[in-house]
């Protein structure tokens, strides 16, 4: 008797877990979007290395450049 009880019990656990249990959900991590550089932030220059302001640097290819001297260097 006893062991008819924990078998239909079983078979309701199971199947409870199953169907009606939800599972949580995980969200994907969002794609941060790389930030820009707002002024007066210091960026590194990709050839020397000195840090000049956004506003002074030159962008070339996403990287930064101290000088036209560097940028040529750089090519």
């Amino acid at each position: 008797m006893i062991l008819k009880f924990l078998m239909i019990a079983a078979v309701i656990a199971v199947v409870y877990f199953m169907f009606f249990k939800t599972k949580p959900t995980v969200e994907k991590p969002k794609k941060r979007e790389p930030q820009k550089p707002e002024a007066n932030d210091m960026v590194e220059c990709a050839s020397c290395g000195i840090y000049v302001e956004v506003e002074e640097a030159i962008l070339s290819n996403g990287k930064y450049y101290c000088s036209r001297e560097c940028l040529t260097k750089a090519k």
